[in-house]
């Protein structure tokens, strides 16, 4: 999980553990209700204790969860350290996916993924994110960033602690994303570069994140020849990997939205989906609110990535 120094703004603003864990325990939430949470509904320290009590129990009368729910709709007056609750709802995001797994839910996880930034076309991004009530998962790098690559008047370096307090998934990208001038040269360069951008992620926002993504995908470290050695080097360092199951090809050439959006459609055909995404593209943002309506309507619920997720190799 990610660890958290001292206390940031509320990540989730918390409802989203409420909201999790009435789709675990019932299977079949509204999105209305979950809307009903995020404007009435703040959660206290009974639903840290509620949320411990259910990670081994798997099943409850349907008076209990009555019950349950009843007391999730009175908790009032958060107040408990941020990397606690975040870690409580990634517990609940753990049982959610085994669920969906043994098809005992009729819901479905999207995990929205950016990578290469932070860039200023970011800010966008986030407030795309803010305004649709998701979180999601940057994959960040550290080299030229002292200027935005795409607005040269303005620095990212602000951009990776806006983030985290926006209560999104920090993740590793390598420190320079250099493929062609050195990364893979062995896996101990490779290494290097994550370690490197784990000190600026946590210098930047104390948070110490333990997700790595390879540029361009493990398979570009498989073409190098690298690729077991440097997972073993993830391993030995607790990092855990991840690809992605769909796209809408803008790491590449893309020429307009709708081949962006015939790219997604056509290889979102999972029931848990981690979606690649490139949060410097113009035409990834402009369709981004119409992807996030689409996976609602499609049933799936918009979380951000976590380190126990089945989705993250270790």
């Amino acid at each position: 999980m990610e660890r958290i120094k001292g206390k940031h703004r509320v990540y989730f603003k918390l409802i989203i553990i409420a909201y999790l864990l009435v789709i675990v325990l019932l299977g079949s939430a509204n999105i209305v209700i979950y809307n009903k949470y995020l404007e009435e509904i703040d959660i206290n320290k009974k639903l840290i204790i509620n949320s411990k009590n259910i990670n081994n129990k798997y099943t409850r009368s349907k008076k209990e969860i009555n019950n349950l729910t009843k007391q999730i709709e009175e908790l009032k007056n958060i107040d408990n350290n941020l990397s606690k609750t975040k870690e409580d709802v990634f517990i609940l995001s753990t049982l959610l996916e085994k669920k969906i797994v043994a098809k005992q839910v009729n819901k479905k996880i999207a995990y929205l993924t950016f990578d290469d930034g932070p860039y200023h076309s970011t800010n966008r991004v986030l407030d795309i994110l803010k305004e649709n009530k998701v979180k999601a998962t940057f994959f960040t790098i550290g080299l030229n960033k002292d200027t935005c690559y795409d607005n040269s008047n303005y620095s990212c370096y602000d951009i990776y602690k806006k983030i985290v307090d926006n209560g999104h998934t920090i993740a590793n990208h390598t420190y320079s994303h250099l493929i062609f001038d050195g990364l893979y040269n062995s896996a101990d360069s490779f290494i290097n570069q994550v370690k490197i951008q784990e000190e600026l992620i946590k210098e930047r926002t104390g948070v110490i994140t333990n997700i790595v993504r390879f540029p361009g995908g493990s398979g570009t470290a498989k073409h190098y020849g690298i690729k077991d050695s440097a997972i073993n080097k993830l391993r030995e360092n607790n990092y855990g990997w991840v690809d992605w199951s769909a796209t809408d090809g803008d790491g590449g050439y893309i020429a307009n939205a709708t081949l962006a959006w015939n790219n997604l459609k056509n290889t979102i055909n999972e029931d848990i989906e981690v979606i690649l995404f490139h949060d410097y593209n113009n035409i990834t943002i402009t369709i981004l609110p119409d992807v996030i309506a689409y996976l609602k309507d499609n049933n799936y619920i918009i979380l951000p990535l976590f380190y126990d997720s089945i989705k993250v190799n270790k």
